[in-house]
């Protein structure tokens, strides 16, 4: 619909350089590069000035800057409604999924009774793990729900929550580190470590481990992290050889770290986290979830 290389101009113009842009993208800083040239001549205008304190646009860049988000996202609504269009008859329902977040528990539990609800379509769409938590904030925009723990106050008053169940919390480290092999960490064998965690205040569950470290085991240093978990949070726990906060749910996210359960009584809840004023068809989907929960916890009471 647009010119894709519109989204590689956005993303040089906030990094302000080709070779961060390159990171954000997974591609070389050379085809960021390419791209950008190809950008400009399709349109017949210089964009970006290099210099060696990085990149920055143009007056010609600042106003296409302004107007190719809004062209993005006409862009995507369009489609949206096309395939809505499409699927007549059909409920689509659209299924966030990163890393950090990934949807995989939520397909699981629907797949088991998907035949029953044959109009109903899952699309699943790919999120961003960012500090700013862009996985929250794309709720009820970029998709209509999103699978993972609902431990932020933050969260919370942006969005609903569908608890499906709870996490452990966990200690990830290099599988170096002289804790790795043990079963179950306690606070003790914390002693002289640095801990990674979430800031104070955005978390209550987080904030009750803080305060008995602090309380009880002040030979713990704690070191913030954004409030959201991205994954340089797991490559700085990776490279500075410390141990992270972390939960059963992540074990896998980065290959060079192992998950130790850490021996509190806190859990996570977790669950399904989407807009405080969902589509129709959403909260169709949210009630047949709803009732498939409360049917699964009403036999395991038996």
């Amino acid at each position: 619909m647009y010119n894709q290389s519109l989204n590689t101009f956005i993303e040089v113009a906030d990094c302000g350089s080709f070779l961060k842009a390159s990171e954000k993208l997974y591609i070389s800083a050379t085809a960021v590069m390419k791209q950008i040239n190809l950008l400009e001549q399709h349109i017949g205008l210089s964009l970006m000035t290099r210099t060696n304190q990085g990149i920055h646009l143009t007056a010609a860049g600042e106003s296409l800057y302004k107007d190719a988000k809004v062209m993005i996202q006409y862009s995507r609504e369009a489609i949206d409604r096309a395939h809505k269009a499409q699927n007549i008859g059909h409920a689509i329902v659209r299924v966030g999924t990163s890393a950090l977040y990934p949807c995989k528990i939520l397909m699981d539990l629907w797949n088991a009774v998907s035949d029953k609800y044959p109009h109903f379509k899952l699309k699943v769409v790919p999120s961003t793990d960012t500090s700013t938590g862009a996985a929250f904030t794309d709720v009820g925009k970029k998709y209509d729900l999103i699978v993972g723990p609902h431990n932020s106050v933050n969260v919370a008053k942006t969005a609903s929550f569908l608890e499906l169940g709870q996490y452990r919390f966990c200690l990830a480290m290099p599988k170096t580190h002289p804790l790795s092999g043990k079963t179950s960490i306690s606070y003790e064998d914390l002693h002289g470590e640095r801990l990674l965690m979430q800031i104070r205040g955005n978390s209550p569950v987080n904030d009750k481990v803080r305060r008995d470290i602090e309380k009880e085991h002040p030979e713990v240093t704690i070191v913030d992290v954004p409030r959201h978990y991205d994954l340089d949070v797991f490559n700085q726990c990776a490279e500075e050889g410390c141990i992270l906060l972390s939960l059963n749910a992540w074990r896998d996210v980065h290959p060079s770290l192992v998950s130790i359960p850490f021996q509190v009584d806190y859990m996570v809840p977790y669950g399904i986290l989407f807009s405080s004023e969902p589509a129709p068809e959403t909260m169709q989907f949210l009630d047949i979830i709803r009732s498939l929960v409360s049917d699964r916890q009403n036999m395991s009471a038996r």
